[in-house]
């Protein structure tokens, strides 16, 4: 797996998990807390170790000037061989006495003039002596300092050096100078051991928080889980799920409401459902059953609209009035037919491959009249190659009769573009008219049944409003697309999409919604 792929994982664990988020949050927070506390307590544990150590230290060596003062006292400054010997032997004696500070080292400068004579028990601390400590006690105070020194295996090591004046004859010219060297190597281990102990108590307790933190995450994140999947389950149609109620606290409480919820949409769905099976097989009764008296009105009509020459002028406009109206009120239960067929999930696509150019020619060839009647033009763009698609030819030459038909009825004389396009997975034709158009609300609703744009308006192609219902669920029915774009003033353009394969996905048209050139209403054409 690629740093790539582990990282889009990441993040989609991160956004999909609550609990990985609470716990990551919680581990941070409770790690920078722990962190803080951690540092600010090794600091002081350090510095009042160190602080009891110089404490100590300087005692010891406060009583070791005293010592060393009564031993050079009687010194003979003159005699070099008597002032090794003294040095040496005062060193001795100091390193005998031990004190509280622990182990410790000792360096004795006798200083005449510009010559120094020094005196340890180990020769390497004497020039590892730091120069601005030997500074300060050459200048007659007692100074102390933190620096590396030379061990015994003459690896540096942390140690804090104490240094004062030693007053042998106040009147005299020489100086000497005590040093002690304490070595801080087992302060050193203790604060090694308090800094794992520290660490250790840091990641336990944050690790310990973090526990916690995702243990009460999960026992909240679990009941609404829980309530997710129940709610996934019943939209999917499961309406009997129902959550477990455990307890009496806020989350049983939200079990409940939410079985509450689920029954009171279990029941209005179920009304809901004999509703509509009751509005769909009236429909579909009510048009069978007047399938048959429709038939002998029908008849009738024909046999008064053949004998209307021998009647008088009213009565034979009565007739050719009754026989149209009738066509419609047949056209109309012809749809109310196929809409009680689509409700009821029974319309069956008998698809084939179709020639869409050819199917778009016998349509076109179909309106020419209608469109001659209303002095409008019909203009077919379509491309040389032939268009082959598996399509329901009766279902889409019935969709393309309808959005033609609505393009020369509302298209105020002007031409009706039809445009026919094709590419690698679908089909498309586009009908685009110049009339009135529509708005942004009436394109919402051009596809409801029984919907106007304009109620006052007297239908002239004889369409029982459903036309452009039933071509939608017929575009939906190839798993396609029929949309419609308008603007006022400057017309509408329809757009059925089809896959060229049947049950294939569309993912795009060939041809756009929207026309590449809109008139501007008010610019003449």
């Amino acid at each position: 797996m690629t740093l790539r792929q582990l990282a889009t994982r990441g993040v989609h664990i991160w956004r999909s998990s609550l609990q990985v988020r609470i716990g990551a949050i919680t581990m941070l927070l409770a790690g920078t807390v722990v962190l803080i506390v951690s540092m600010v307590l090794f600091s002081q544990i350090r510095d009042q170790l160190l602080d009891v150590k110089r404490q100590a230290a300087i005692d010891q060596v406060q009583a070791g000037v005293v010592y060393a003062q009564s031993e050079v006292a009687g010194i003979a400054t003159g005699d070099a061989a008597s002032v090794r010997a003294t040095l040496a032997r005062t060193v001795n004696q100091l390193l005998d006495r031990g004190g509280a500070a622990g182990d410790f080292d000792v360096v004795m400068v006798y200083r005449t003039g510009d010559r120094d004579r020094p005196a340890t028990n180990r020769r390497p601390l004497y020039t590892a002596l730091p120069e601005d400590l030997r500074a300060a006690v050459d200048a007659g105070s007692q100074a102390s300092k933190y620096d590396m020194v030379p061990g015994a295996s003459g690896e540096p090591r942390p140690s804090l050096l104490v240094g004062a004046p030693v007053t042998g004859d106040a009147t005299g010219p020489d100086q000497i100078e005590l040093y002690y060297v304490f070595p801080l190597q087992q302060e050193q281990e203790s604060l090694s051991l308090i800094r794992s102990t520290v660490v250790i108590s840091g990641v336990a307790l944050t690790l310990l928080v973090v526990g916690i933190g995702v243990l009460v995450t999960r026992l909240v994140v679990d009941p609404v889980r829980q309530a997710a999947g129940t709610a996934q389950r019943l939209a999917e149609g499961q309406l009997e799920e129902r959550m477990a109620v455990r307890g009496e606290d806020d989350l049983a409480r939200l079990a409940t409401s939410f079985n509450a919820m689920a029954d009171s949409l279990q029941r209005q769905i179920t009304q809901l459902e004999g509703l509509s099976q009751l509005q769909q097989r009236f429909t579909s009764d009510v048009s069978h059953e007047l399938r048959t008296p429709l038939t002998t009105v029908q008849m009738a009509a024909e046999v008064l609209h053949e004998a209307r020459g021998d009647f008088p002028a009213h009565v034979a406009r009565s007739a050719e009035l009754l026989r149209a109206e009738l066509d419609r009120f047949e056209a109309l239960l012809t749809d109310l037919l196929e809409i009680s067929r689509y409700d009821a999930g029974a319309a069956v696509l008998d698809s084939a491959p179709t020639d869409m150019g050819a199917l778009v020619g016998r349509v076109v060839d179909g309106m020419t009249s209608l469109a001659q009647r209303h002095d409008c033009e019909l203009q077919v763009t379509r491309p040389a190659d032939a268009v082959l698609a598996e399509v329901d030819a009766r279902r889409v030459e019935r969709i393309l009769r309808n959005l033609v038909g609505n393009a020369i009825e509302h298209g105020s004389g002007h031409p009706v573009e039809i445009t026919l396009a094709a590419n690698r997975s679908a089909a498309a034709v586009t009908v685009r008219d110049h009339g009135v158009g529509l708005s942004s609300g009436e394109a919402q609703h051009v596809f409801d049944r029984f919907w106007r744009a304009d109620p006052s308006r007297v239908r002239t192609v004889g369409g029982s409003g459903l036309g452009l219902s039933i071509s939608l669920e017929d575009a939906r029915l190839h798993g396609g697309w029929l949309q419609v774009w308008g603007q006022p003033g400057a017309g509408a353009q329809f757009r059925l999409t089809l896959p060229l394969v049947a049950g294939a996905d569309l993912t795009s048209s060939p041809l756009p919604l929207r026309p590449v050139k809109v008139r501007r209403p008010g610019v003449p054409r």
